[in-house]
């Protein structure tokens, strides 16, 4: 919170004056070429009166909170920060440091730390030596076995078994291949090349030199209908693409005059909410917002500030002494009086067995 200079008016004050008093009027500086404006001393007056029975109290009134609150904070609030600081969180961490962390530190470092490591060296060498190695040796001597009496025998059975197939089959029948079956594979072969070159190649061409003049007629007849049904084709392509066009057009024509119609009814409500945003919404949020400023918010600002020096020191002074005074007194009564006269009471009603 600031000091502002309080703004003096530079009208004359028709209070201290006597009535009755023509009030002087500034004339108008040379050369302006205006005609002299008379004040109204009545409105002067009024605004006068007003600044003094309203903007005067408030003001006096803000600048009595305002130090009030450099008070407060300069002569209550930094001294007990200061001391708090120094003689009370200051040797708190010290003392924390000193007496938890670093002894926790120490604990945990020599008694959690140090023997995992060991244990997990301990555990690694038993792993290594009476897990690991052991698995090492079985497997190298279980590959050994696997090597020796099973791949090798597999090895020279297949190859056994491989030249037997070769000496006793495969040779057999290459021979058998060459020597009895190929002589009468190749007579078939031949016999075969005679039949198809003499029963079906060459009728075959035959009947295609008969056919080739009743083909090229026959293509002739084939090009001319193509060509008719071409020509027609394309002339009704033509037609169906002149009213597809024309339609298209039309469709076209009308959604770009929708189109203009919808986009000027935008820019005109565009145009209209711009200018009541403006000219409306917007002076009178910037209102809203200067009175929140500079009245309610700052009123706020000064009930907390009142709340919290006046109604919670005071709150809490009657608590504790609530708890000082009426709750002993209260355990007191209740202990010292109140029980024994309940269990006197009980224990007559009992003798008397009025009570079961």
């Amino acid at each position: 919170m600031t000091d502002r200079p309080t703004l003096r008016s530079s009208l004359p004050d028709p209070l201290s004056s006597p009535p009755g008093t023509p009030v002087a009027v500034a004339p108008p500086p040379a050369g302006t070429g205006q005609p002299a404006a008379a004040e109204l001393p009545l409105v002067a007056a009024v605004a006068r009166g007003v600044a003094l029975i309203v903007v005067l109290p408030v003001r006096l009134l803000w600048e009595l909170i305002a130090a009030a609150g450099r008070l407060v904070y300069r002569y209550l609030l930094t001294p007990t920060g200061r001391f708090l600081r120094r003689w009370l969180l200051a040797p708190l961490a010290w003392a924390l440091h000193r007496l938890v962390l670093l002894p926790l530190v120490w604990a945990a470092r020599h008694l959690v730390w140090l023997p995992l490591v060991w244990v997990g060296r301990a555990l690694g060498w038993v792993a290594r030596t009476l897990v690991w190695l052991p698995l090492v040796w079985v497997g190298r001597g279980l590959g050994w076995v696997a090597r020796t009496l099973v791949w090798l025998p597999l090895v020279w059975l297949a190859y056994a078994l491989a030249w037997v197939a070769r000496t006793v089959i495969w040779s057999p029948l290459l021979w058998l291949a060459r020597r009895g079956l190929r002589p009468p594979l190749h007579a078939l072969g031949r016999a075969l090349r005679w039949l198809a070159e003499h029963l079906v190649l060459r009728p075959l061409r035959w009947l295609g030199a008969a056919l080739t003049p009743l083909g090229r007629l026959l293509r002739r007849g084939i090009g001319a209908l193509d060509r008719l049904f071409s020509a027609a084709f394309v002339g009704l392509l033509s037609g169906i693409g002149w009213l597809v066009t024309g339609f298209v057009r039309l469709v076209v024509g009308f959604v770009r005059l929708l189109v203009a119609a919808v986009v000027g009814a935008w820019r005109a409500a565009g145009w209209v909410l711009r200018l009541l945003y403006r000219w409306l919404l917007r002076p009178i949020g910037r209102a809203l917002r200067w009175l929140w400023r500079h009245t309610v918010l700052p009123l706020l600002r000064a009930v907390r500030w009142v709340w919290s020096v006046t109604v919670v020191p005071v709150a809490r002074g009657i608590r504790a002494a609530w708890r000082a005074t009426v709750v002993p007194a209260a355990r007191w009564v209740r202990h010292a009086v109140l029980d024994p006269a309940r269990l006197a009471s009980r224990e007559v009603l009992s003798a008397l067995g009025l009570r079961r």
